[in-house]
């Protein structure tokens, strides 16, 4: 397990390169006993950005997922999400995340506060190892995938694993319709 070819990636188990993941990654993998079954894929740094790593690796816009942090507040609570989606959808935050937060707007958390909050690079930022407090919605397409691209953390390497490993991670919920078609893919 933890061994996934994908265009021109080819992972290796998570457990024998936790070098390659952030810290709260690894803790996280470790402590759902799933670092066997996720992969992980050293890459140049320079193409970490999703239409980057799309066009450098030969991958499939569906197989990439973008994780977005959200926040809103709601009588002076701050409330924060993570949000999961294909690089092929963008992240319904005014509509889907506004309603599940249940604030009156919610926005994309700035690139400091994300990185700060999460101690994760930016352009990295994964679902796995976020603070357990925050809900990390995935969207239903994402968990359909028989294999997915996402941060690990930091820029210099990516995650692969079927989008089911994503919907047994501890806090996910599952969302219908959280990722919104745009225009002409990615």
């Amino acid at each position: 397990m933890g061994v996934y070819t994908l265009g021109a990636l080819t992972t290796v188990p998570v457990a024998g390169r936790p070098d390659l993941v952030a810290p709260a990654v690894w803790s996280a993998l470790a402590a759902s006993g799933l670092q066997d079954a996720v992969g992980v894929v050293e890459i140049d740094p320079a193409v970490s950005d999703t239409a980057a790593t799309q066009q450098a690796y030969g991958l499939e816009v569906d197989t990439l997922a973008n994780c977005v942090v959200v926040a809103g507040r709601r009588e002076g609570e701050e409330r924060i999400a993570a949000c999961v989606v294909l690089a092929s959808t963008r992240a319904d935050v005014n509509g889907v995340v506004r309603r599940r937060l249940d604030v009156r707007k919610s926005s994309f958390l700035p690139m400091d506060r994300a990185v700060g909050l999460t101690g994760m690079e930016y352009g990295g930022i994964t679902p796995i190892g976020l603070p357990g407090e925050w809900p990390v919605l995935v969207d239903a397409r994402v968990v359909a995938q028989p294999a997915v691209i996402v941060g690990s953390g930091i820029r210099r390497s990516k995650l692969l694993m079927p989008g089911a490993v994503l919907a047994a991670l501890p806090g996910v919920e599952v969302v219908d319709g959280l990722g919104r078609a745009v225009a002409g893919g990615a």
